[in-house]
């Protein structure tokens, strides 16, 4: 059996996919109460109820009942993988991050943080670009799964998760899968940003292309592949959640560029836009790395409280360059 550990909207929205051909699916929700009504009436009305879910979705509080799964996939946001993972007993041999971000505290990829909590597992990585509420309701997707275990771990995970609509593509490169999720979210914040401005498609294009310069400088540093980054986990992902209000990063940026403050913008959420919480720790990085990365630094300035408009014009004031120069 697999098991789904979160119960927000893409964590519900995998477990839906993964029982669309009658297979079993364990789904672990924290909330109080909240799998107990999602075993009652079918449906996650507190994060995703536009899905009517499978009765082979099954839901449970308690992380105990997790131990039973022979895939776990973890859905739990990226600040708080560690916290999940260190109250688990066991472990099966494969375990899927499913979640984008960095951790904020320590600097880490989300697998070094699983490879610490549960060394004698395989892990692997599913990134690109979706929308839970598409992959809920069985509308085409294709993704990256990253596998640390090589061939042998994608023998064993392909047939488990591949479904008609869900389509996985193989890649050994984990670090290269996580980065281009993990910037992509704060790229999204800026992309927002030039919406809730006005500055029209132009502008929003010319940042993908210079954002996605910057994920490229960043993952090549850090160990991944280029190809990996042009792929699904990176250009895929970062052309999807740049270009839609369904993006909570986007939304979040949309807001500032409004002219909202980011604390106003962050309060009262369910959901969690994570490229606020990866922002700083990526800005550090890339410093720490030598790697130029204006945009960041950008959404950064918005996030401590920066006027929209100074931000741009500033994004805007910096020198001319030849367009393949490392900054």
């Amino acid at each position: 059996m697999i098991g789904v550990v979160g119960a927000g909207a893409w964590g519900t929205a995998l477990a839906q996919m993964l029982s669309s051909d009658g297979r079993q699916v364990l789904l672990w929700a924290l909330e109080d109460g909240l799998a107990e009504a999602i075993n009652t009436t079918h449906r996650n009305a507190l994060f995703l109820p536009s899905a009517e879910l499978a009765p082979t979705i099954r839901a449970t509080g308690d992380l105990a009942d997790m131990a039973t799964c022979d895939v776990l996939l973890m859905v739990t946001p990226a600040q708080h993988l560690a916290n999940v993972l260190g109250k688990m007993q066991r472990f099966p041999r494969d375990i899927v991050l499913c979640s984008k971000g960095i951790e904020q505290s320590t600097g880490r990829m989300m697998h070094d943080v699983a490879r610490e909590a549960a060394p004698g597992a395989d892990i692997a990585v599913l990134s690109g670009p979706t929308f839970a509420h598409e992959v809920a309701a069985g509308l085409p997707a294709a993704v990256t799964l990253a596998c640390s275990g090589g061939d042998a771990q994608w023998q064993r995970l392909s047939p488990a998760i591949a479904r008609p609509h869900f389509r996985p593509y193989y890649s050994d490169d984990v670090a290269g899968a996580e980065i281009g999720g993990a910037v992509k979210n704060v790229l999204a914040i800026a992309c927002g940003v030039v919406d809730g401005l006005g500055l029209g498609q132009n502008a929003r294009s010319a940042l993908i292309t210079r954002g996605f310069a910057e994920m490229m400088r960043f993952g090549v540093a850090l160990g991944g592949q280029a190809e990996t980054l042009t792929g699904l986990c990176g250009l895929g992902d970062l052309v999807l959640t740049c270009s839609s209000t369904s993006s909570r990063n986007f939304s979040l940026g949309k807001a500032l560029g409004e002219g909202m403050s980011a604390s106003e913008a962050l309060a009262d959420k369910r959901t969690v836009a994570e490229g606020a919480h990866t922002a700083p720790v990526l800005r550090e990085l890339a410093a720490r790395h030598g790697v130029s990365m204006p945009i960041t630094d950008a959404v950064n300035a918005l996030l401590e409280g920066a006027a929209a408009k100074d931000v741009v014009q500033g994004l805007l004031a910096r020198p001319l360059k030849a367009e393949g120069h490392q900054a």
